[in-house]
């Protein structure tokens, strides 16, 4: 055994699974669910990108969050198929200090860049007359840049966090991602301080967008209800459908993963949930707002008119 003062210089991920018989199923439909979710993202923010008439607030913010989700996929995804295909998926201590920044540091932004576009639904229902003065270019750019400061805090936060334990002879990483509760689960010196560290960023990087998200859809649920047309009503719920599937999706497997505490949580299970918000909700994101969303669709048939004519 160590001494309580070493440190590894290496980590090994368990990965989802140790059951051989499992191991080249998962890896060739994880690797079509990453194929999706890299051609559904960065279809989309080609098509915001290509297309005038979405060159709105909405869809500035949709670019974004499909820009998130490519990029915490990415994150993940390829390490996680390591583990399928190779007996020890070995990463280094600064590789996986690494990835849990920028897993925090995308989660957190997604989390942020969701309430904004709970506002922007907002502005846009309840008070549509000041909506381009209220969402002007100005506005939306000092949204996102708070959306990724939060997250670059959120981020260092948690890593400076964890950087200051102590690892000795289990370098076993119970994940197929470096993630906070098992990296904690695996440190040999006392971690309730980091422990509270962890519940009081999950709680402002989670609770602040749910907060606001909250707000904005009573304020926008208000609006209906004096809507008096039922088609009008349809109309203004449709625009907000498919942000609040998203929503549902991604906060209620974060929530499910981080709002607990750790032995009320085995971290098996554990897996299942950070597999969902980290590989399931970016893959559906982008097929979410292409499926429900008519403007995004008018703007593919567009581009493959416009690719077949040329």
């Amino acid at each position: 055994m160590a001494t309580k003062n070493s440190s590894v210089t290496e980590f090994i991920l368990a990965g989802l699974t140790d059951q051989p018989g499992l191991q080249i199923p998962l890896f060739f439909s994880f690797l079509c669910f990453y194929v999706i979710t890299v051609v559904g993202n960065l279809g989309l923010i080609t098509l915001i990108g290509l297309n005038s008439h979405l060159q709105k607030p909405m869809y500035f913010f949709l670019f974004n969050l499909s820009l998130i989700d490519f990029c915490y996929s990415t994150t993940i995804t390829p390490k996680m198929l390591m583990s399928f295909v190779s007996k020890r998926n070995i990463i280094l201590h600064v590789g996986c200090m690494t990835q849990f920044f920028f897993l925090c540091f995308f989660v957190i932004s997604e989390c942020f860049i969701l309430s904004a576009m709970a506002y922007d639904r907002y502005v846009a229902i309840c008070k549509p007359l000041v909506y381009t003065v209220t969402m002007s270019p100005q506005v939306c750019f000092l949204l996102l840049l708070g959306v990724y400061v939060m997250g670059f805090l959120g981020a260092m936060a948690h890593t400076g966090s964890i950087m200051s334990l102590t690892f000795c002879a289990d370098n076993l990483v119970n994940h197929f991602m470096c993630d906070i509760l098992p990296l904690l689960e695996l440190s040999c010196n006392s971690s309730y301080v980091n422990e509270l560290v962890v519940f009081i960023v999950v709680a402002i990087g989670i609770g602040m967008p749910i907060v606001t998200i909250l707000i904005s859809y009573a304020l926008i649920l208000s609006s209906i209800l004096h809507i008096s047309s039922t088609e009008g009503r349809s109309k203004v719920f449709c625009t907000c459908s498919s942000h609040i599937i998203v929503v549902s999706l991604f906060f209620g497997s974060g929530a499910f993963m981080y709002l607990k505490p750790p032995s009320l949580l085995p971290l098996d299970q554990g897996k299942v949930s950070s597999l969902f918000y980290t590989i399931v909700v970016p893959m559906l994101n982008p097929l979410i707002y292409s499926l429900r969303n008519k403007d995004v669709k008018v703007a593919l048939r567009n581009t493959l008119r416009r690719k077949t004519f040329s």
